[in-house]
């Protein structure tokens, strides 16, 4: 009986390249198909090189190799050598069928984690941080010891000997440190940009200097593999300490210590809770999953044109119908009441508050406390202290100052009277609605749902401002 003719491989000269005389190959080019097993347009077909067509549709390969693998080939499964009989006359009945998939398992990789002791050492430096000395000593309006010990106790902060730098460590939901900041601040407590290495990581420290030319300790190794180093909040331990508190939310480390020393600890379950996320770009769902069940208010920095406050107020709304139970609220005070210098330099919240008496935002109880320094203008003053009116931050969710029912009532006449725009509106100079009846539904919807409180005010301000657009 007669054989199937074997099939060889001719190799160009460099040995690296290779031509073949398969009869059935896979198609060259980038045209993809459905994968029987994945169903992604992934799948590259065989063809017959002497009929150019193409073999049946479970022949093929699927470019996910690594997240699928199919791979159906029709020398292997006995297509081959049935059509090679049936040329030769033998009467072969033969029925494709597509080859048995076993899933590959997922491999995750393997999360190494800072152990306790290295974060016991920066504890015991807490001394010479320059951050912490500046909130006792140099700041315009030095902070009580008992809210510093308070402070350092919540977020675990520490200290560098050698540097004077402040550690800030991100320690997840479950108490694992997944990654220690260190940065190196002025008198201000600005970053110090004359020093070349402001801002390290206490792995990179350790690698580079501490064990530079040494060898690394196991568990520094198996960190130094980790894919991803910042892999969770700053201050993600206090969600599981307190389960119940609406989160605070910016950019820096030092943001979220400026937020819990100026508008206070969480005490109660209405108290907010400061976290950060490490910078403009890392607010994702991977590392706001935990924010399950939360109302979640957002404080980007300013950036120029506003890029910052739009980023985030994109991914809010993501993040809210992506995250169970979640509400995500985004702050544009700053936006609304910066200049363009501070714009220019990224402010953030902290850059304001630091300018202010922290005093104000705490309890009044008996005389009367002094007055703030000035800010870029009293506008800002009044805005911030507006905020706050004479009680913590975490109330203003919950006064009604005012009723805005009869505002309410108007605007939302105005605008089941008039035809809404079909293209984008820009609102002001960091704002543009890209679908302005989904914007307003939106904003009616939340203003109605918050009468009268103070941290949604900029919604109703929207709806106003949209109002003498149209």
């Amino acid at each position: 009986m007669s054989k199937v003719p074997q099939v060889h491989r001719v190799y160009g000269k460099n040995k690296n390249t290779m031509i073949s005389d398969y009869r059935y190959q896979l198609e060259q080019g980038s045209k993809k198909y459905n994968c029987p097993a994945c169903n992604k347009r992934r799948l590259v077909r065989y063809i017959d090189l002497e009929t150019k067509e193409y073999l049946p549709e479970i022949y093929g390969r699927c470019d996910r190799e690594a997240s699928c693998g199919y791979h159906s080939n029709p020398y292997q499964d006995g297509y081959a050598k049935a059509i090679w009989k049936q040329e030769q006359g033998d009467n072969v009945n033969f029925t494709p069928s597509p080859p048995v998939m076993v899933k590959k398992p997922i491999e995750r990789p393997v999360i190494a984690y800072i152990p306790v002791e290295v974060l016991e050492s920066t504890l015991k430096e807490i001394g010479s941080s320059i951050f912490i000395q500046n909130l006792l000593q140099n700041v315009s309006f030095p902070f009580e010891v008992e809210d510093i010990e308070k402070v350092i106790s919540l977020y675990y902060l520490g200290g560098v000997a050698e540097t004077g730098a402040a550690t800030f460590p991100f320690i997840d939901e479950k108490n694992k440190i997944r990654a220690i900041q260190e940065k190196i601040f002025d008198k201000q407590n600005h970053t110090n940009k004359r020093i070349k290495y402001h801002t390290a990581w206490i792995h990179s420290r350790l690698t580079f200097h501490t064990y530079k030319n040494k060898p690394l300790p196991e568990w520094l190794k198996a960190y130094n593999k980790n894919e991803t180093k910042v892999s969770c909040l700053f201050g993600e331990h206090l969600l599981s300490r307190y389960p119940h508190n609406p989160v605070a939310l910016v950019e820096a480390p030092k943001t979220a210590i400026y937020g819990a020393l100026y508008f206070g600890f969480p005490e109660s379950d209405q108290d907010l809770i400061w976290l950060a996320v490490f910078n403009l770009s890392s607010l994702n769902l991977r590392k706001c999953k935990v924010l399950e069940n939360r109302e979640v208010y957002l404080f980007p920095d300013l950036s120029e044109e506003g890029k910052a406050f739009r980023m985030w107020s994109d991914k809010a709304e993501v993040l809210e119908k992506q995250i169970p139970g979640s509400r995500f609220y985004t702050s544009d005070l700053l936006e609304r009441l910066a200049s363009e210098q501070d714009r220019e330099e990224g402010n953030d919240l902290a850059d304001y508050l630091i300018k202010q008496d922290w005093r104000l935002f705490r309890k009044q109880e008996e005389a009367k406390l002094p007055e703030p320094q000035p800010l870029i203008s009293d506008e800002i003053d009044e805005a911030l202290l507006d905020m706050i009116d004479e009680e913590p931050l975490e109330r203003y969710n919950h006064i009604l100052n005012e009723d805005w029912s009869n505002t309410i009532n108007e605007l939302e006449s105005f605008y089941s009277k008039i035809d809404l725009p079909q293209h984008p509106i820009k609102l002001n100079a960091y704002s543009t609605i890209q679908d302005c009846e989904n914007f307003i539904n939106t904003h009616l919807k939340i203003v109605k749902s918050h009468n009268g409180e103070r941290l949604f005010s900029p919604y109703l301000n929207r709806l106003q401002e949209l109002r003498g657009r149209l």
